[in-house]
């Protein structure tokens, strides 16, 4: 296989997607790649923001989420945003493989069943493809995990969370996920592109525990930091 990939990359070279310099068979350039920014080495074990000594931070000490852990790749910055952001609104579909790769650099979790974040029926008609589900696949068949996509749904169409200010977003957000599953004492990673707030996994994580998990982790590409 990699001699056929070795091969496709010298007969059909493609450009970076960031500075379009010829890239052979990867999305992007040896220096994009090396040059992506990083997530800081200390990081809150739950939300993954930036925390001294990597402890658990105030906020979640405060007000603990619902979901137990967060891995996040990369954080949400120039120019990794324009990568999510040809995923999800230009259909670049192969740039969910380069962000799963990214993902699985990051460290995988451990659990038991992944499960992509879903998006509402009118989203879903208007993207065409859920990019937590492109995300998951590539994850499920490094992991060798089950992949859950029919018993989850976002059942009630909200306001997208990016148009409103931080404190209205767990507003915005809640009761909006149905489960169909029971997953008494299972270890649930959840798959999603961003992580801003961490409102909607929240919201997410309640409803998975409401229906038995026992532990939920957030898988997420990137992660925006406050500071």
């Amino acid at each position: 296989m990699s001699i056929w990939r070795n091969a496709m990359a010298v007969l059909l070279p493609q450009d970076c997607l960031l500075c379009a310099a010829t890239s052979g068979d990867a999305l992007l350039c040896d220096e994009c790649r090396a040059d992506l920014p990083r997530l800081p080495d200390a990081r809150c074990p739950v939300c993954a923001e930036a925390s001294p000594g990597a402890m658990t931070c105030g906020a979640c000490l405060k007000t603990p989420p619902h979901f137990d852990a967060t891995i996040a790749a990369l954080p949400y910055a120039f120019p990794i945003d324009k990568l999510v952001q040809a995923l999800k609104y230009r259909r670049r579909l192969a740039t969910a493989d380069f962000l799963a790769q990214s993902m699985l650099a990051a460290g995988a979790p451990v659990g038991d069943i992944l499960v992509p974040l879903p998006l509402s029926a009118a989203r879903l008609r208007q993207r065409g493809f859920n990019q937590a589900v492109e995300l998951s696949r590539p994850l499920a068949r490094a992991l060798r995990l089950a992949l859950e996509l029919d018993g989850c749904a976002r059942d009630r169409d909200t306001v997208p969370q990016a148009s409103l200010p931080w404190k209205e977003r767990r507003q915005n957000i809640r009761h909006a996920f149905a489960c169909a599953i029971d997953f008494a004492g299972k270890s649930v990673i959840v798959v999603d592109d961003v992580m801003t707030t961490g409102a909607t996994l929240d919201e997410f994580a309640r409803t998975l525990k409401a229906h038995g998990a026992g532990r939920v982790t957030n898988w997420v590409a990137a992660r925006t930091l406050r500071n």
